[in-house]
Parts: structure tokens; sequence; C-alpha cells
């Protein structure tokens, strides 16, 4: 339900506050009165008004002083004023009531529809600005149900599918099976792009996570995942300078593979890509096709849902472009694109290069004698009982030996009571006991803060500083390497 629209009423005199609110009054409007400048300044301190009708001549302080003082403040420098007055009509008194930021000047005795009609105005332009308001927060709970209740069911899917490629022999099984998984992996991305637009149109912007990161094994990683699923495409990739940057991983990497499958899908498929990485006081990359984009279409190439109409082809929604362009911003950077028939189509993206890393003086986990000759343990602490069963099916057959926690009391009280593990895969939403907390606790108990600990979370952004973050959805073979890497317990076999 919306609130009552506030409108602040000031004048010196009673009778005039009276009448003026005799006019006003009607249903989901509330009127608040002040005699005096003061008495206004401590209203405004209080309440968010759509509009304030402003008496001109007050003693102490008049409207014209009244008013830059609303301006000059940030709760109320927004706040629409028409000035009432009934001294002289000369002009300059007018132009000064127009320079202290009033949007009109009524004299008095004021018509009785006319100051209606003025109100109405107000009263129904702030009335749209609830209902927008309204909206966002409907939004923000959309992106809510998306994050949680869509994301992580997938990653049962996801997984499951895996697990089951590994146990099928039959190629048409196994087809089948595939097709699952791209069909998986389509909706996430989709999925992904949405909750992208929503932060990027609600205001509240992208989130990144800096840290310290080699530009070019990300752009190698990306263009080799490219390569695997384009073999017929040629992609060239050359390097220049210390390419060591201070940026979001994760984010770049949407970048990196938004640009080259974007070359991949639109340029001439017999011509090569070539990726260039040029690092200086700058990043600055360039990535080249030969396909051409139509003259027409290059103002608004990185408008939201410009290849809506061509996204069946390639599993999109036409968003690509655009968040791309977001998360540079994002960093502080630019993108441009330049496209002739003659020299081809380069997208060129600008990043600043951030400050240097900072020396951690964490130490890494080694694993004892005893533990590197018994069965690897982890620790799997997921509250979704799909997933745990799914992963803790994933980590047996790889050798490990597994110990399930579906909350955070049931993971510290493993901790506490049975054989440290060899890692730990942390989910952050857990019903209890935030992962953000489990983590801290970890870091700041000795016999544990050595023990690798893998976050997995929808939302990178909000991990643990410092922490080993795997982005759900996830493919099982990604978390069982990166816990095996990290632990330097990996099964005999892997």
């Amino acid at each position: 339900m919306l609130e009552n629209v506030k409108f602040l009423l000031v004048d010196d005199i009673e009778e005039n506050l009276i009448a003026l609110s005799a006019l006003l009054k009607r249903d989901g409007l509330e009127l608040f009165t002040a005699r005096s400048g003061e008495e206004a300044l401590e209203l405004v301190l209080e309440h968010d008004f759509a509009l304030a009708f402003i008496d001109v001549q007050m003693p102490e302080m008049n409207g014209f002083e009244l008013a830059e003082l609303l301006r000059g403040a940030d709760r109320s420098k927004h706040v629409p004023i028409i000035f009432l007055t009934a001294g002289s009509r000369n002009p300059n008194r007018v132009f000064a009531g127009y320079e202290t930021g009033a949007v009109d000047f009524l004299f008095k005795p004021v018509e009785p529809r006319i100051l209606q009609g003025k109100a109405d105005v107000f009263f129904q332009l702030y009335r749209r600005r609830q209902e927008l308001s309204q909206a966002l927060r409907l939004n923000e709970m959309f992106v809510g149900i998306l994050g949680h209740d869509l994301r992580t069911p997938l990653s049962t899917i996801v997984t499951g599918a895996q697990m089951l490629e590994r146990q099928l022999t039959d190629d048409r099984q196994l087809r089948n099976i595939g097709r699952m998984r791209s069909a998986a992996g389509r909706m996430v991305r989709m999925i992904e792009q949405l909750l992208d637009l929503t932060r990027a149109r609600s205001g509240g912007g992208l989130q990144i996570k800096r840290e310290e990161l080699n530009f070019e094994a990300l752009a190698r990683a990306a263009i080799e995942e490219l390569r695997f699923s384009h073999p017929e495409r040629q992609i060239h990739f050359n390097v220049r300078g210390d390419t060591q940057i201070r940026a979001d991983g994760d984010r770049l990497q949407q970048v990196l593979s938004n640009l080259i499958g974007n070359a991949i899908r639109h340029g001439q498929g017999d011509s090569p890509i070539t990726v260039d990485l040029a690092c200086n006081e700058k990043v600055v990359l360039r990535i080249h096709n030969q396909g051409v984009i139509a003259p027409e279409l290059l103002p608004i190439l990185f408008d939201p849902f410009r290849g809506a109409r061509t996204a069946s082809s390639n599993g999109g929604l036409g968003l690509g472009l655009f968040i791309s362009e977001q998360i540079v911003r994002t960093h502080g950077g630019s993108v441009d694109v330049t496209s002739t028939a003659e020299e081809g189509t380069t997208f060129t993206v600008r990043l600043p290069r951030g400050r240097q890393a900072e020396q951690a003086g964490s130490q890494s986990w080694v694993a004892t004698p005893e533990a590197q000759r018994r069965q690897p343990k982890v620790l799997i602490v997921e509250d979704l009982e799909e997933i745990l069963e799914t992963l803790e099916e994933t980590f047996v057959a790889e050798g490990y030996e597994v110990a399930p926690a579906t909350n955070g009391a049931q993971a510290l009280h493993r901790l506490e009571n049975e054989s440290l593990p060899d890692a730990i895969v942390l989910d952050l939403g857990l019903p209890d006991i935030p992962g953000r907390e489990i983590y801290a606790r970890l870091q700041a108990t000795p016999r544990l803060a050595g023990i690798p600990v893998v976050v997995a979370t929808a939302e990178p952004a909000k991990a643990p500083l410092g922490a080993v973050v795997i982005r759900k959805p996830y493919e099982a073979d990604r978390l069982v390497a990166l816990v095996g890497k990290l632990s330097g317990r990996a099964p005999a076999g892997r």
C-alpha cells in the first residue's frame, strides 16, 4: 500500500494556513504546517515532502532565505517550491524567487482552482515516483528468486548430468545428456544476464570484487575455452607488457567471452580472429575480425535486447554487449567499436591498471605425512539436500572421504569432534550461521586456519575477502579439481 503524499505549508499567519489546508485537503494527502522558517526546517528533517508552499513575507526568515537553506541540504534540495506572496508584482522580485529554485510564483489572493490544479500536478508526480519505487522493490524480490530458487536447482541438474555422462557408454544417451548440459548452460547464462540487467537498470550497478590477477592468463583461458567449442576457427593472441591488473576476474572473463564469442559468431568464417593485449599505463584489449557491422547499428550496439531477435541462434538474450560495457565502466574503463568493410570490426577495451597487490602473509596448507598416506577428506557444507547428495556422490566416486553438513552448526561440530578435513566446500547461504561468519571463525582458529576453503556462491562479490570462490552453478569436475589443487591431496588417478 502506498504511503500518504506529504505537502509542507509555510506561512506566519494561522488563518492563511487554515485556508490553504482546507483547499488542498484530500484522501492520500498529508498536510504539515509551519509558522516560521525554523519550524519548516525541523519538519524537513523528519519527513520527505512532495511539494512546499512557502509564503515570501515572513519575519526573522523570509521565504527566499528558507528556500536557499532547503536547496543547500541533501534531504530537501529536490523538493519543489511554490512561493505565495501578497506583495507587488515587481519582475525583479519574481526573478529572485526563481533564482532560489522555485518552480512557480503565485500572488494572493490565489484563485482556488489554480492552486488545486498546481498541487494536483505534484501530487500525481510523487504518486508515480512511489509506484516506481514499489516496482523496484518487487524487482529486487524477483532478483532474489532468480538468485536462489533458480540457480541453486540448476547446480543439481548440471552436476547430475555430468555424473551420468561419466557412467553412460551409449552414444545416443550421451548425446541426450550433452543436450541437457548445453541447455542448462544456456539457462545459467540467461539468468546471469537478467540479473546483471536488473542491477544496472535499478541504479545499484554491477558488483565487482577486485583482486590481483594476470590478465594474460585470464585471456588465454577464455580463448582456449572458445577454441575447444569452435575448433574450426583460428584465434591469434598477441601480448605486450606487464599484464598484472587489479580487477574482478569473473567479470572480465564475461567481457572476454562475450566479445571474442561475438567475433566468432559474426565474423567471416574463413578469416582468423586477432586478440591483442597491450599493457603499459593502461590495459588495452583489442579484438578484431573481418566481419562488418551495419552503420545504422553502431549507435545502438550496446543497447540491451538489441540482438533479441537473433538471440535464439546463440542462446542469449541480446544482452552480452550491454553487460560487457557495464562491467568495463564499473572498472573505470571504456569500450568502443569501429567497423568498416575494408578494415573489419575491432572492439577496443581500455582499463586502468589499479593498485598493486598487497603481499599476503598467510601460509599455505601442507598435509602431514600421516594425511598424505590416508584417504583424502573433504567437508561439504550445503543446506540443500539434493546438491549435498550430488556432491557427496561426486567426491566419493573420485576417491574422497566426505563429511557432509547441512548447516553451520553441524559443520563446526564435525570440525571440533572429528578428524580434520583436507579441504572444505562452504556454501554462503546457510540457514543458521552465515557462511561468511563460519569462514571468519575458521580463519581465527589456529588449528583450522590452514585448511583450504572453497566458497560456493552465486554472487562472488559477497564472498569473504581472501576466500577462494567458485561461482554457482558450477561443474563438479571443476570443483573436484580445485579442491585437489588447493589441498595437495588429489586422490590417486586424478
